[in-house]
């Protein structure tokens, strides 16, 4: 019979998300910490204070024995709590008198705790003297429970000062990743400001100096992105002029193959440089969006006729609130995109206000679907400078859409434009 093998983490408990904190770890340790030194330090008060108290009462039950054996030898009556093989006299002193040997040990006699001791006595029998011992087990017992109580409330009061403590710096580094995350979304001007970094005669704990690492890397790369977005729009622009010029002056040579030639690397220039404009803009943040209600399926229909690609449309029609001519343009990036690095058929596909071109080629590379477009970036010898869908990803974000770059389980590229309802006065989404 075969045994199908577990696949990793199968059948293993996971651990609830707040369990993996720095302040959950910081409650454990300092938790366990202190257990281990309260639980040390009482064994050794117990320790010490036992037997410092066994000791006096064994002293005592010694002298008292002493006293007892010289009015044994004398003939005399025995005193009290003293007697021969006295009932609930420990198996242990009876060898130990059986021996010759005298001894002591802690016991019970008549149900109360007592100080045991043993002398040999004539015919093998055991002298025994016994004191009460009840006074000391329960100081013994008394200071075992003032030790687990100051253990206790000393735990809590070092937890809670250490929670505070930590609280205290997960809380800046929480704000660090909080400005991270937000220079990641494109927030160049976010900054932590962490006061301890503003004076540089106060000294730096790691959590400022991480911030402050954090905000110079932010400055330095802002300052880098500005100059790359002035150069590209100072270049589209001293290129606008003599390209206008240069596919003028193409349209006046004579037909031919090397007119065509010129006229199409002349096309490809000027498209060149209005995607590079647009850019520019994108990256100045300079777009306003024009909004207005649109039948999605007929739109996205309009956008792929003549490119030779398939539309599909499923789910009920919808109307959507968006920029049409941004929503043309991402579609047309889209579907440019397939046709140029895919394989046929082309597929537009409107669900809802989900509009998804898929290609049946060799799909995206892997860096485009961890981390986005990036421009003048093809792989695999493709032509191209990786701007189109760069516009598409930026167009999608000023209109409020959107846009996932995937691959089909059975091969193929899936770019899928979600678009936001558009919605009526009364909320429910209009037919």
């Amino acid at each position: 019979m075969s045994r199908r093998a577990a696949g990793p983490g199968r059948g293993r408990p996971r651990l609830p998300a707040w369990t993996a904190t720095l302040t959950w770890k910081a409650a454990v340790f300092i938790t366990v910490m202190c257990c281990a030194l309260a639980a040390l330090l009482g064994v050794l008060v117990h320790t010490a204070v036992t037997r410092q108290t066994v000791d006096h009462a064994r002293e005592k039950s010694l002298a008292r024995l002493t006293d007892v054996s010289r009015a044994y030898e004398a003939g005399e009556a025995l005193p009290p709590r003293a007697g021969l093989d006295p009932p609930g006299l420990p198996r242990a002193l009876l060898a130990l008198a059986a021996d010759g040997r005298r001894g002591t040990m802690v016991g019970r006699q008549r149900g109360r705790a007592v100080m045991w001791a043993v002398a040999p006595a004539d015919g093998g029998r055991a002298l025994a003297a016994w004191s009460d011992y009840s006074q000391s087990a329960r100081t013994i017992n008394g200071l075992d429970g003032a030790i687990i109580g100051s253990s206790v409330l000393a735990i809590a009061a070092t937890l809670l000062v250490g929670a505070f403590a930590v609280t205290r710096v997960t809380r800046r580094l929480h704000q660090t990743a909080r400005v991270a995350r937000r220079i990641g979304a494109g927030d160049l001007d976010a900054r932590v400001n962490d006061p301890r970094t503003a004076d540089p005669a106060r000294r730096q704990d790691e959590v400022a100096v991480v911030a402050g690492a954090l905000d110079t890397m932010a400055s330095a790369l802002q300052r880098k992105l500005q100059a790359e977005q002035r150069f590209t729009a100072d270049v589209a622009h001293e290129l606008r002029t003599p390209l206008t010029g240069l596919s003028a002056a193409a349209e006046l040579l004579p037909p031919g193959r090397p007119s065509e030639l010129v006229r199409d690397r002349a096309r490809a220039l000027r498209d060149l440089t209005e995607d590079l404009l647009e850019i520019s803009r994108l990256d100045a943040r300079t777009e306003h969006v024009d909004l207005d209600v649109h039948e999605l399926a007929p739109l996205a229909a309009r956008v792929a006729r003549g490119t030779g690609t398939e539309v599909e449309v499923a789910g009920e029609p919808v109307r959507v609130e968006t920029d049409k001519r941004r929503l043309e343009r991402v579609l047309g990036n889209l579907i440019a995109n397939a046709h140029q690095h895919g394989r046929p058929p082309v597929v537009l596909t409107v669900d809802g206000p989900v509009v998804t071109v898929r290609d049946h080629g060799d799909g995206f590379p892997e860096y485009l679907t961890t981390g986005g477009p990036q421009r003048f970036r093809t792989e695999g010898g493709a032509r191209g400078h990786g701007l189109g869908l760069t516009i598409a990803a930026g167009q999608a974000a000023v209109m409020g859409a959107g846009l996932t770059f995937a691959n089909a389980p059975d091969g193929g590229a899936v770019a899928r434009l979600t678009l936001p309802h558009y919605r009526g006065p009364d909320g429910p989404e209009t037919p």
